[in-house]
């Protein structure tokens, strides 16, 4: 993708056309690319050139769009790092990509001259919203950087990005894409969903720190659309965006959905401009959904699936409300199949792990060449983790994750079921099931229910509504009832912090 060229066809063919609405500001495509453009020049000047790292501490604000797009247009690497970070993450994932420079919104749990001291590779930092003794404010850039178009040119085959998804204090894993691979999100909606120049988005919390974030950024620069920025999901502000911007496509996490449909007014707004709801990110369960469309029945509900490591998104569920629990075929740009523990395919129907391979698989993990071995095979197969099903029509269905399998005496039970038919319940709010150990059975699942407040719901009730629904070895042998469940940045359940 060549950010550059497409920042200004924008601009050339939609110049006064907004681009970005956040906190009711607008800004135009003009503005955009003179904003990213002046980034971009600050880069150069400073010495930076095509390849360095520039590592971005910076919630969901409009600065950050800038910041991105800037880097990517002379060829820089991203290296955006999750708004959540303690102090010492952040220095862990700036040494280890060795980026030069540090762009970031100071808060009271970061001290930015510490950074500085135990980063020996940075060479500068910028500061959003604030200035400081040897410190650059972004304001400043903007004020005095030109915002001529950027000199230094950029290939298919150069990196773009590094996104850390997971060894944060251990071990890190920097998954590679290079600027072929930015092509891979808008061109999978355009295949599936018919991208617009007249959609708009709404990126309501998904972090740009994450692939699904950064997605907003380039379908909005790819189509000439319009993209509605929060800074972090608010349930009620969500849906109210929708009515007031007249929003077409949204993505969140099941989480998301949860929290929209626990408020009492949820299906008492204009949904009328709606034309995807899309549900990314987890497992999700089908009655969520079904409860949303029955509220809005003009918008098609879609599964999506996708990984970092793959530049998602990369497929999504067919526009059919019964096929809506299936992640759809792999159409596009990626083929799929699935493999026992030798590597080799399952007979359609059996459960196995689901492999890809094409062009949006990543380059591999930086600086770790055992950690990118022990998922990508020689002829480039990714093993997703994923234990998945494909159905006779071709469709691929997800059971859970290879970490999700719970051993019951033998028995093979994957928690992303148990949970679709606790979520069946009418009290249940939300769950999260976990195997934890057992001296007879090795392992036995555990559920941890959010219940509906204004109801109540005891362990002897969900057991029996559970044995007309799940075989008894399933069912969970313990319950524990908490008034929410932990989640991570990306509004995922963290089941990391359950026990």
């Amino acid at each position: 993708m060549n950010v550059k060229e497409l920042l200004k066809e924008q601009a050339r063919y939609h110049p006064n056309k907004t681009a970005i609405i956040f906190e009711d500001t607008h800004t135009s495509f003009t503005q955009l690319r003179d904003s990213s453009f002046r980034f971009a020049n600050y880069l150069i000047d400073s010495g930076i050139g095509k390849g360095d790292k520039i590592a971005l501490f910076l919630p969901n604000i409009l600065e950050a769009v800038f910041a991105q797009l800037g880097a990517l247009s002379m060829g820089a690497v991203l290296v955006p790092l999750d708004f959540m970070l303690t102090e010492e993450e952040i220095v862990n994932f700036i040494n280890h990509s060795e980026s030069k420079i540090l762009v970031i919104q100071p808060k009271k749990e970061v001290s930015v001259e510490n950074v500085k001291t135990r980063c020996p590779t940075l060479e500068r930092i910028v500061v959003c919203k604030e200035s400081g003794e040897n410190l650059v404010s972004l304001s400043q850039i903007m004020d005095r950087s030109s915002s001529s178009e950027p000199s230094l040119d950029i290939t298919h085959l150069d990196i773009s990005s590094l996104f850390y998804t997971s060894g944060s204090t251990g071990h890190p894993k920097g998954v590679v894409l290079t600027y072929k691979h930015l092509e891979n999100p808008p061109k999978t909606l355009d295949y599936f969903l018919k991208g617009s120049t007249d959609d708009i988005y709404l990126c309501g919390g998904v972090p740009f720190s994450h692939i699904a974030g950064l997605d907003f950024i380039l379908m909005m620069i790819y189509f000439g659309s319009t993209l509605v920025l929060m800074e972090r999901f608010q349930p009620l502000e969500f849906i109210r965006n929708i009515e007031r911007y007249r929003v077409t496509i949204f993505c969140i996490v099941p989480a998301m959905f949860v929290a929209i449909l626990s408020l009492k007014e949820y299906d008492k707004f204009d949904f009328s401009s709606l034309r995807y709801a899309v549900v990314f990110g987890a497992p999700s369960s089908p009655m969520l959904l079904k409860r949303f469309h029955k509220a809005y029945p003009g918008a098609t509900m879609l599964n999506g699936w996708g990984m970092t490591e793959t530049a998602a998104p990369n497929t999504y569920s067919p526009p059919d409300e019964s096929k809506i629990s299936s992640i759809g075929p792999f159409g596009f740009n990626m083929e799929a199949k699935i493999v026992n523990e030798q590597g080799c395919c399952v007979a359609r129907g059996q459960r196995g792990e689901l492999w890809v391979r094409g062009e949006p698989v990543m380059v591999g993990y930086y600086k770790e060449d055992a950690l990118t071995k022990e998922v990508l095979t020689e002829d480039r197969w990714l093993k997703t983790g994923d234990i998945a099903i494909l159905d006779e029509n071709g469709l691929f269905y997800i059971v859970g994750r290879k970490k999700d399998m719970i051993k019951v005496a033998g028995e093979i039970v994957f928690s992303p079921e148990v949970e679709e038919k606790i979520y069946r319940h009418p009290k249940v709010k939300e769950v999260a099931v976990i195997g934890v150990p057992d001296a007879l059975r090795g392992e036995v699942p555990k559920a941890f229910i959010v219940a509906d407040q204004t109801q109540t719901l005891g362990v002897e009730e969900l057991e029996q509504f559970l044995k007309e629904h799940l075989a008894h070895f399933k069912i969970p042998h313990h319950f524990e009832f908490l008034p929410n469940l932990p989640k991570n940045r990306t509004g995922k359940i963290d089941k990391t912090k359950l026990s």
